[in-house]
């Protein structure tokens, strides 16, 4: 099996991904929402692009008898006329059980859509990377982990949850099983040289806006380890991601 990184929706080539498995990561915050929305027993999340096709796929779904609930955010706050920010918090089971979530934000509803090339796009964030991973061994592919990044630039707190990923893939394997390549040994490298991942993030652009905005709880929500158990996988033939 290749492992490799791609360190933001920016530097995403399709041609690269085909017959590849592919875990997008955005854990702060949008992976984080997806994960725990469907968790939360939401039917299902559509990741959107823009604001104006997330009103258009509301339509769309209403015509069809659902009453979607949208989600998202533009510089870390919600959008208006929307039902939800881009906090999991918010994305609690009385809310969303059975709802259809319209999802769309800066970076990382784009770098899933950037993916749809790919064998199949897995759905990834610190709080479910043990599932995330124990999936991957079972589809035994290649596989690419996609940092959402921030703005289309390199974003720690992805790199650092990749390695985190990258390191358990490796846990209790030997040595040559896995060909890695060296911005994924860099990854894991990183996060194994730094296991607390406030520490290590905290310095980071993309961590000091939301702190900046009081999202104290969401930071602290995201960075915990382990915490739901599913993994959501992209349907493409609805563009929606389920389990």
């Amino acid at each position: 099996m290749k492992v490799d990184l791609i360190i933001s929706a920016d530097n995403i080539k399709e041609e690269d991904l085909r017959g590849k498995v592919v875990v997008v990561i955005d854990m702060l915050r949008a992976t984080s929402v997806i994960v725990t929305a469907l968790n939360n027993k939401a039917k299902e999340v559509f990741p959107i692009l823009t604001v104006e096709e997330a009103f258009s796929k509301k339509n769309e779904l209403v015509a069809e008898g659902i009453s979607p609930l949208l989600g998202g955010e533009r510089k870390a706050v919600r959008i208006e006329r929307f039902d939800f920010s881009n906090s999991p918090l918010e994305y609690t089971a009385e809310k969303v059980e059975g709802k259809s979530i319209i999802l769309s934000t800066t970076n990382g509803t784009r770098a899933i859509n950037l993916s749809l090339n790919s064998e199949e796009i897995l759905i990834g964030a610190m709080i479910n990377s043990k599932a995330v991973i124990k999936l991957v061994k079972e589809i035994n592919k290649d596989v690419v982990f996609i940092n959402a990044g921030t703005n289309g630039e390199f974003s720690m707190d992805d790199f650092i949850c990749s390695g985190y990923m990258i390191s358990l893939l490796c846990e209790g394997e030997e040595k040559n099983k896995y060909e890695i390549s060296d911005i994924s040994k860099t990854a894991k490298y990183i996060y194994e040289n730094n296991l607390n991942i406030i520490d290590f993030i905290k310095n980071a652009r993309h961590y000091n806006i939301l702190m900046e905005l009081g999202l104290n709880n969401d930071l602290e929500y995201c960075c915990k380890k382990d915490i739901i158990d599913v993994v959501p996988r992209v349907d493409k033939r609805s563009r929606s991601i389920k389990l």
